[in-house]
């Protein structure tokens, strides 16, 4: 889930620059703090990431608690979170930008060993077979049943914005940022060979327990959080939490994610 506000900006002068590791990322961090300078994220009015998408998503989870509005420029390869590196007139394009907010899913895992995993994904959570063998995987949509068995690969829930991730390469429909909708998608569904996924709402709370686990061991990923060998796990979205992404105005997220579905 995501909503579109005002841009928050009439100026924007105390920049915190992220960068990826990579010494193309490293590189532009330095020629930007250079020329616009630089200051620590207590200090800042808006955080600009440089990197890739993964490296957003770990801005993303780290602005959380900090409620600082992320800005990224792409210096890696996708880039769908991230605007176009450009060095020139920096403030006036923070000013100008259009501001998403996006809500995170919460995992609740427990492990066949009894420890208890919490992780946020502003993506999706997926589950996936650890083995060789398929995993038995029972779904279950705000304490009803939905699905006894699905025997696959793995399953995931996606945000709106993650939708044109993970979930669009697994066949799963892409969803505008407006639609209040998570995609559930089957990973190469072996029974029912047909099952193509569903549409929930966002205030759905869905839960995945693993069948015959100790034979079939699962692992849960949250973004970027893996837990091995669950045994249930569960998710929602929680709307306690949010963080503020900007981008341009002529490459508006929910713009991307309309212009994602009509390409080949």
């Amino acid at each position: 889930m995501a909503e579109v506000v005002p841009p928050p900006f009439q100026a924007v002068r105390r920049i915190c620059f992220f960068a990826a590791p990579t010494p193309l990322a490293q590189e532009s961090r330095a020629r930007l703090a250079a020329r616009y300078g630089t200051c620590t994220a207590d200090e800042a009015e808006a955080v600009v990431a440089l990197g890739g998408d993964g490296f957003m998503l770990e801005t993303l989870h780290a602005m959380l608690s900090r409620g600082l509005p992320v800005y990224g420029m792409n210096c890696g390869s996708v880039g769908f979170l991230m605007n176009t590196y450009a060095e020139d007139g920096l403030p006036d394009r923070l000013a100008a930008a259009q501001s998403t907010v996006l809500y995170p899913l919460r995992m609740h895992a427990e492990t066949v060993e009894g420890r208890t995993v919490e992780a946020l994904a502003f993506n999706e959570v997926s589950l996936l077979r650890q083995l060789r063998q398929t995993a038995k995987i029972r779904i279950s949509v705000d304490g009803r049943i939905r699905m006894p068995e699905l025997m696959c690969d793995g399953i995931l829930i996606s945000t709106p914005a993650g939708s044109t991730a993970y979930n669009f390469s697994a066949h799963g429909p892409i969803v505008p940022l407006s639609a209040n909708l998570l995609p559930l998608t089957p990973i190469s569904a072996f029974r029912p060979r047909r099952w193509r996924g569903a549409l929930l709402p966002s205030s759905a709370e869905v839960l995945f327990e693993v069948l015959e686990a100790e034979k079939r061991p699962v692992s849960a990923v949250a973004d970027f959080t893996e837990v091995r060998n669950v045994l249930r796990v569960a998710v929602r979205e929680d709307r306690s939490l949010s963080v503020t992404v900007l981008f341009d105005p002529d490459q508006a997220l929910s713009e991307r994610i309309v212009a994602e579905q009509f390409t080949s």
